[in-house]
């Protein structure tokens, strides 16, 4: 049994944290169990260590299983409010050090982070941006830490459910599954990319979530 994201009721949260995190689809009886999976499949990856960077925390629903496992909690988002989701895991007994900042541009100093977490960010990139945000993420890991990332395989029923959803995901999906692994790949070591399989059989994997390594000189 991997582990599993400890989620708190979402009464709990905020309104306002509901505009730069999906929340609601977490809990909802069908889509919320593939919600959840393809964060579990990205926290299990995740080796532990002095401090863990989170590139789009949202609201920070990893926070409560990233404290168990790190020392220290960074985010970075360009969207979430930073001291609202501060106060919010302030009185949730946890310290996160969030900040507004874009991936391109990192605000930290090099070799600063034994992981460095995206869950669903990466296919939201240009494909001639991959380049550099795995160059930023490269000199902000520590010599051997970890890239995780979690990204959606291209299937034309993803593209159908959030069609239902109201999104159009060409408008907002611009690099493939494939288009990340081949941008990490120039970069970093491989350790493994672990697929997240459908419940229907024939259509394949539907998430997938890569573990890089930063060499060792």
């Amino acid at each position: 049994m991997g582990e599993r994201l400890k989620l708190l009721p979402h009464q709990a949260y905020a309104p306002e944290q509901e505009e730069t995190d999906p929340l609601r689809f977490y809990y909802w009886p069908i889509l919320g169990p593939l919600y959840r999976q393809r964060v579990e499949l990205a926290l299990n990856e995740c080796q532990g260590g002095e401090c863990i960077l989170e590139v789009g925390y949202g609201s920070g629903i990893t926070f409560l299983n990233l404290s168990e496992k790190y020392k220290q909690i960074f985010g970075i988002d360009l969207f979430a409010d930073a001291e609202l989701n501060t106060k919010f895991w302030n009185k949730h007994g946890l310290s996160p050090t969030l900040r507004r900042g874009d991936l391109l541009r990192l605000p930290y100093p090099d070799n600063t982070f034994d992981t460095v977490l995206l869950i669903s960010i990466l296919e939201h990139i240009q494909v001639a941006q991959q380049p550099v945000a795995m160059r930023e993420i490269h000199r902000v890991l520590k010599k051997g830490g970890q890239m995780v990332y979690g990204v959606p395989v291209e299937r034309s029923l993803m593209a159908a459910v959030f069609k239902v959803l109201g999104v159009k995901i060409r408008e907002h999906h611009f690099s493939t599954e494939n288009d990340v692994a081949q941008a990490a790949q120039a970069v970093f070591t491989k350790k493994r990319i672990v697929p997240m399989k459908s419940s229907i059989p024939f259509i394949g994997p539907i998430y997938e979530v890569g573990n890089f390594i930063k060499h060792r000189p």
